[in-house]
């Protein structure tokens, strides 16, 4: 049997306009506590390229106050989980987090981005707040079947749409 893990908390606020969900931290990502702390995760080049600014670069507590004042928001949709490892197909016995909340914490809420499949599991819950929803390839470096080129046209989509670029 696997430990019990406890995700990261979220990086929201009442400017955030369109929130990243991921599924659950990976071990790296927990043991630094930060979102996509996997040094292959390609979330911080991505979103480098997208606002033509050097993200990695940036001390953690930097790259997420670049993140609130560009209207970003991240977090995961597993408040906890048990599982060995960082995939998402090890998770098991997830407890979902307060996504119903959404609407209230983020009032300038305008639309909601899944990174990656298990996270796009749980958009009925997402659809729900009467939000566009986007399912976006995965960051992942497991996901290493897609190219940075596809990932990267799908991310802009939605970041055009949600007005962050």
């Amino acid at each position: 049997m696997s430990e019990r893990l406890t995700g990261l908390p979220p990086v929201l606020g009442a400017g955030t306009r369109l929130l990243v969900l991921g599924s659950f931290p990976g071990a790296r990502s927990l043991a630094q506590q930060q979102y996509y702390g996997h040094p292959q995760n390609q979330f911080w080049k991505i979103l480098s390229t997208l606002w033509q600014c050097d993200l990695v670069a940036l001390a953690y507590p930097d790259r997420l106050q670049q993140l609130q004042q560009r209207g970003l928001g991240l977090w995961d949709v597993y408040a906890s989980c048990e599982r060995q490892g960082s995939l998402d197909s090890a998770i098991r016995n997830p407890q979902v987090n307060d996504l119903a909340s959404l609407r209230q914490r983020c009032p300038s809420l305008c639309a909601i981005a899944h990174n990656g499949g298990e996270s796009f599991r749980h958009a009925r819950h997402t659809q729900a707040l009467g939000l566009p929803v986007w399912r976006l390839p995965s960051t992942s470096p497991a996901n290493a079947s897609q190219t940075l080129a596809h990932k990267l046209a799908a991310w802009r989509e939605a970041f055009e749409a949600a007005g962050l670029l």
